[in-house]
């Protein structure tokens, strides 16, 4: 069972430091201050949607069918992990983008909360 560093103090979820470095093969132990990457941050599932998306060369169709999961649903994840990175994306800046409530329809729609005949009628709008 491979063991991973944990980057979060699970007592007070303040971010954790490495210490201490050891070869396993020869023995040698290196000792300081070290930092993490941003990666070792991120929760478990963040990590998995970076894997995904990686796997599908950044194919947000892909990633729709490897999740089960609908296209607002996968643009709220990446949203998610790029802010978790560091990084925040404009409204005006994001990809694909057709309007404020373009997202919200799409997410009725895949749930069959609105009929396609409602969902173009708002997105008309």
């Amino acid at each position: 069972m491979q063991k991973y560093v944990i980057g979060e103090c699970p007592i007070c979820n303040h971010d954790l430091k490495v210490t201490r470095l050891k070869c396993n093969h020869c023995q040698t132990e290196i000792s300081g201050d070290f930092q993490l990457s941003k990666f070792n941050y991120l929760s478990k599932d963040h990590l998995y949607f970076i894997e995904l998306f990686i796997k599908n060369k950044g194919s947000i169709k892909k990633l729709e069918k490897e999740l089960n999961v609908s296209y607002p649903t996968v643009k709220k994840l990446m949203k998610e992990v790029t802010e978790s990175l560091g990084y925040k994306m404009d409204e005006d800046e994001e990809p694909d983008e057709k309007g404020p409530d373009r997202d919200a329809i799409l997410e009725k729609l895949a749930k069959g909360e609105i009929t396609s005949d409602e969902a173009l009628k708002m997105l008309g709008e």
